[in-house]
Parts: structure tokens; sequence; C-alpha cells
């Protein structure tokens, strides 16, 4: 007797059957699928080289935003991370939320406090507080980052200072671009009190 690969067989009867002979007789196709990776890699590639460029290594702590350009420094030393409340020429900005609109306030040129943004600055201190909680260490320092645009009117930048001193946040840190570069520079205002 021949010697058999092993498998699956049709009877003897069914071998010439159109039904389920010509199934069991065809080849088997191959079951290992050519993947072309090149195209892959060159994706990774791509990825990795764009978020080499996207990565600050001076530990920049300011996001810059497109409308509002700032005043240039002589001195000043790098800034801490700490809230950022952002003044365009539109709206006033806390770490990404808007809180007023400069247009009405101002209109509402009667009061010296920003009630949102105080609220919103207390409500950053709460988080402060809950993150340090279990570090007896950590001191809350009351710091804030003001970037401002160059065309705010100093009326505008008061009440926000005003609002920021209600709220507990003493230290006020002006983000300013480095005369001599671009990158931002912090001029820290002395604390009040």
């Amino acid at each position: 007797m021949p010697i058999v690969t092993p498998g699956k067989r049709p009877a003897k009867r069914f071998e010439k059957s159109r039904i389920l002979g010509g199934k069991m007789g065809r080849g088997h196709k191959s079951l290992n699928a050519e993947l072309n990776v090149v195209p892959m890699v060159d994706m990774m590639t791509m990825l990795v080289i764009f978020l080499l460029q996207q990565f600050s290594s001076t530990g920049e702590v300011l996001y810059m935003q497109k409308d509002i350009k700032l005043p240039d420094a002589q001195h000043g030393q790098m800034i801490e991370v700490a809230p950022v409340v952002a003044i365009s020429a539109q709206q006033v900005v806390v770490t990404g939320v808007k809180v007023a609109d400069i247009p009405d306030l101002d209109r509402d040129s009667g009061y010296l406090n920003i009630p949102a943004l105080e609220e919103r600055l207390r409500d950053e201190k709460k988080r402060w507080e809950f993150i340090h909680k279990v570090d007896p260490d950590s001191k809350w320092d009351g710091v804030v980052n003001i970037q401002a645009d160059k065309a705010v009117p100093f009326r505008i930048v008061k009440r926000v200072m005003y609002s920021c001193g209600v709220a507990g946040y003493f230290n006020v840190n002006f983000a300013a671009l480095d005369a001599g570069s671009t990158a931002a520079a912090g001029v820290a205002e002395k604390p009040a009190g």
C-alpha cells in the first residue's frame, strides 16, 4: 500500500461526485499572507520625528496663544508652574477655560473684581490642595502667571490682578518675551502685603 498524506478524504463513492468530490479534491490555499510593513515603518518614523520636534527640553510652562502678543523684557527669570491667566483682546482665560469677555469688563467698570475669575482661581487652589494633601512638606505659595497682550488696557490687567489677590494668589508673574529670543520669561512682581 502506498504512503498517503493524512487528512480528510471523501469516501470512494464520493470521489467522482460533482458536489463533494470537487470540494475535497481542490488544492489548499496558503494561510500565510504577505504583509508589507514598509509603509507602517515610514509612518512610525514620521510620528517620532514630529514628536521630537514638538518636545520642549527647556520645560516651558506657558502655552503661547495665537491671539496674544507678549511684551518684550530685557531682564527676567524663568517662570514656574502655576495657573495661567491669559488676557487677550477679546477674553480672559484661566488654564484654558474662558471666564470673562473684555467688552463686558469694559462696560462693567464700576467694580474692581471679576467674580468668575475669582471662582475659577479658587477651584484651582482647591485642586492643588487636593493633589498635595498627602505631602506635608509642600506649601502653597499663591503663584499665578499672567499672560497679557500688549494692547490690553491697564484697567483690565488691574482688575485681573485684584481678582487674583482676592482669590489668594499674591505672587504674580507676568509672562514676557525675552528680548534676545522667542522663549517666554517671567517677570515677577513683589508679593502684596
